[in-house]
């Protein structure tokens, strides 16, 4: 086993991810010195490239005309010196925002997973798009077009300077300027519409790819790949057509400036030349006024050039603010006393967005601390939603739930975790060790609490089989362990540290009967333990070991008390015409019909 430490911290001491607009505004505010280094440097840089044309103009002027080679050197020299200067200091600005990437994404990546962990509470769903956003932001930050925006505004400065060498250069550079400024704004008008719409197919397909990847086994089993490729395919064609146009008009409005800035630079060079013989200016300094006019629209060009990458980047960046305005406020909470397990549950309705239809309808029910209840109920009657709310995976629409008198979102979200076990219908475990996975990936959990909570899950013997024990490798989609054995390695998470109240979503829907055994003696060591444990369940072999039946139909209470109690009315079960009730008994699937009293709280 590997080191842990020795005890586990408080579930106030523990990181929180939580990431208000406040404090959102205040870890932006942290980068604004690195920004202004970037901008600072950017100035610099800009008046270091006016070494080349400053000494092609001394160069033409002094040197040439007075053959002086102590000039030459000089000046070689000088250029030598501020281009090296000039290399020095673009270096340490892409070193400032390359950094101020990495930190961007580091400060707000762990907010952001919450954030997209959190919505699933809303029932709004999760997704890790606003990490691929976050990661293009940072991309964008560390490329090549950022250093172009920051030269943008020096750009007046070398017009200026084109206006001291002559007038005339200075006006044919702000009309150059100005035609720019028109591609720029006409790229913005004719890409932005395909660019959003490419941006949203392309969300859409890559859901359906991992909406297909997450269902491989079933698309291979039932040949349903070319389909599957057929619907990924129509999406993505539909971002790739809208990502072709925008490019195409962004090749366009590109093409057009280069022509533009190229046109300008020979107009400077020719009227430069008819200047000097009119001996307005000299030779020198009309080469120098076209190598400055056309650096100063380089930036311009160069935005125009990248500015699809900018767009791109502005809707990821609005998407990870929307992401982070959505998520659940994190506010530390008082720390409350370890609960006993009561559980009252009020008036509880749950409505899933974009439905009109109440999966949960105005329950109410209490459960005393150590009672062992099953819930039961045909498929569709809302078991697994009220099994969700009930562990506060997802938050009711009305009404509320109870542990220990406080509501479970007055709870600190941390401390009522330590508190609360959860099987998922649907097992999933974490890319890491059997142990990781059984403490909840808790970095401060000990060994003895780990091989704890697998003995009383019963899945000690069965986890000292695997070839490394409980160093075992999960990887994605649980392997190499079978359902069963996931299933097990899952309820053993449930039961780990010291949880007052467990849901078990159908625990043995993949057990054999090793495993029924030992999930049996499970849920006798909770009633001794006095952990009041929900059985979410369509076997009728698991109501012996109950104390107390909730039978759910269509969202609603139909019984709801003591187990021999309401046994001694009638259950109907329903089983396929071509199979023997007797031969597949935990397959059977139940319906209530437990008789008059609908909504009944019978204790």
């Amino acid at each position: 086993m590997m080191d842990r430490a020795p005890a586990a911290a408080s579930a106030t001491t523990r990181r929180r991810f939580g990431l208000t607009g406040q404090e959102l505004r205040k870890r932006l505010s942290r980068w604004r010195r690195g920004i202004m280094f970037v901008a600072l440097f950017s100035v610099i840089i800009n008046f270091l490239m006016l070494t080349v044309p400053i000494y092609l103009m001394q160069l033409s002027d002094r040197v040439l005309s007075s053959r002086s080679l102590d000039t030459l050197v000089m000046l070689t020299a000088g250029a030598v010196g501020a281009i090296l200067l000039l290399a020095l200091f673009d270096i340490v600005r892409r070193y400032i925002l390359t950094r101020i990437g990495m930190r961007l994404e580091t400060e707000l990546g762990g907010p952001l997973l919450a954030a997209s962990i959190d919505q699933t509470a809303s029932g709004t769903g999760s997704d890790i798009q606003g990490l691929r956003d976050l990661a293009a932001v940072r991309g964008f930050i560390s490329g090549p077009v950022v250093p172009l925006l920051f030269d943008l505004p020096v750009a007046p400065l070398y017009i200026l300077m084109v206006f001291l060498i002559h007038p005339d250069l200075g006006w044919i550079a702000i009309g150059g300027s100005v035609l720019l400024l028109i591609f720029a704004l006409a790229n913005q008008y004719v890409t932005s519409a395909p660019m959003s719409s490419a941006s949203g197919h392309a969300m859409a397909a890559l859901g359906r790819a991992q909406a297909h990847t997450r269902n491989a086994d079933a698309v291979r089993a039932m040949g349903m790949l070319p389909d599957c490729v057929r619907a990924w395919g129509e999406e993505n064609r539909d971002a790739l057509h809208s990502q072709r146009v925008a490019n195409d008009r962004n090749a366009i409005v590109s093409g057009l400036s280069k022509l533009c800035r190229l046109v300008l630079q020979i107009a400077i060079l020719g009227w430069g030349a008819y200047l000097t013989l009119g001996n307005e200016v000299t030779a020198g300094m009309a080469i120098a006024a076209s190598i400055i006019g056309s650096r100063a629209l380089a930036p311009i060009e160069g935005a125009i050039e990248g500015w699809r990458s900018l767009l791109s980047t502005l809707q990821s960046y609005g998407r990870v603010k929307q992401v982070l305005a959505r998520a659940s406020a994190r506010s530390e909470r008082i720390e409350l006393p370890v609960p006993h397990g009561d559980v009252a549950v009020e008036q509880l309705t749950y409505l899933a967005p974009l439905s009109r239809d109440a999966i949960v309808k105005g329950i109410t029910f209490d459960i005393p601390r150590g009672t062992l209840v099953a819930l039961i109920g045909p498929t569709g009657a809302g078991k697994s939603t009220l099994g969700r709310m009930l562990v506060g995976a997802i938050e009711p629409t009305n009404g509320s739930i109870r542990l220990d008198g406080a509501d479970l979102q007055n709870w600190d979200a941390l401390q009522r975790g330590d508190y609360i076990g959860y099987l998922p219908q649907g097992v999933e475990l974490f890319p890491g060790t059997i142990a990781e996975n059984i403490a909840r990936l808790r970095d401060d959990a000990t060994d003895e609490a780990i091989v704890a909570a697998a003995r009383f899950a019963g899945s000690h013997d069965l986890i000292l089989r695997q070839k490394h024990g409980y160093e075992t490798m999960i990887q994605l989609g649980g392997m190499p362990l079978s359902g069963g054995e996931r299933q097990r390695v899952a309820l053993a998470r449930a039961f780990y540290g010291s949880p007052k109240l467990v849901v078990l979503d159908e625990p043995d829907a993949n057990l054999d009967r090793d495993g029924e055994t030992a999930l049996a003696k499970c849920l006798s060591a909770a009633r001794e333990r006095a952990i009041t444990t929900i059985i979410i369940t369509q076997r009728p072999a698991m109501l012996r070991y109950v104390d107390r039946i909730l039978a759910l139909t269509d969202g609603k209470i139909e019984a709801y008390g003591p187990r021999d109690k309401l046994l001694r009315r009638p259950v109907e079960t329903q089983t396929p015409a071509n199979q023997d009730p007797g031969s597949h008994p935990d397959k059977v699937a139940m319906t209530t019909s437990l008789g008059p009293g609908k909504g009944a709280n019978t204790n």
